[in-house]
């Protein structure tokens, strides 16, 4: 299952936040909330997400870019030694594993549960971001800035409720076509700052847009 999915840039602004389940948090480290939050409903659950944004991009921004993509759990989400009277229901979605890939100037993060197969995941953002490259013909950030709604559109049909429903580049891209307006282009905007595009793979001497 997936239990979030998060995009942010080089410098770790989020450029997408999209959670699926409740997160159980370490309380040693924060013992004044509750161990299970409800996201988006608080102002202290929305705190409780950006440490975790700031905690997941400190993890990846300090790697070396020959390490692999996954991660161990940040801080926030270790699983407490002294807890030991959670259900089974919350283990399920409890999660286990934080899958990235970076491409140009933004991060693509995955967090799940161990049900998830790592390499479906690496496979999962592959499909999303080139569905955005379809979509917005050679897609770069200010793309994902100015066209959040398409961009929502499109993990929306790949995702629902932390359950992979679609992978199908083809299909994604079309259905998102249908839903949503026609994506602005980043082209528009070429006086606003200088944009790289986001490559399928990684390539420091790609022009820029």
């Amino acid at each position: 299952m997936i239990n979030a999915v998060l995009v942010f840039n080089n410098t770790g602004q989020p450029r997408l936040t999209k959670f699926y389940t409740q997160l159980v948090i370490n309380p040693s480290l924060n013992p004044t909330s509750h161990q299970v939050f409800p996201l988006l409903t608080t102002t202290q659950d929305t705190a409780v997400q950006q440490r975790l944004i700031s905690e997941i991009f400190t993890l990846v921004s300090a790697r070396p870019a020959s390490a692999c993509n996954f991660l161990p759990l940040p801080p926030l989400l270790t699983p407490s030694t002294t807890s030991t009277n959670t259900s089974l229901e919350s283990q399920n979605d409890t999660p286990s594993l934080v899958t990235y890939r970076h491409y140009a100037t933004l991060y693509f993060i995955l967090i799940s549960t161990s049900t998830e197969s790592p390499l479906a995941l690496l496979d999962l953002i592959q499909v999303f971001v080139e569905s955005l490259d379809r979509l917005f013909e050679n897609v770069c950030e200010l793309d994902l800035i100015f066209n959040f709604e398409t961009l929502h559109a499109v993990l929306g049909e790949m995702i629902v409720g932390g359950v992979v429903v679609e992978t199908g580049l083809d299909r994604s891209v079309l259905i998102s076509l249908s839903v949503s307006a026609r994506p602005i282009s980043c082209v528009l905007y070429h006086t606003l700052v200088e944009c790289p595009r986001l490559m399928m793979f990684y390539d420091p001497g790609h022009p820029r847009c």
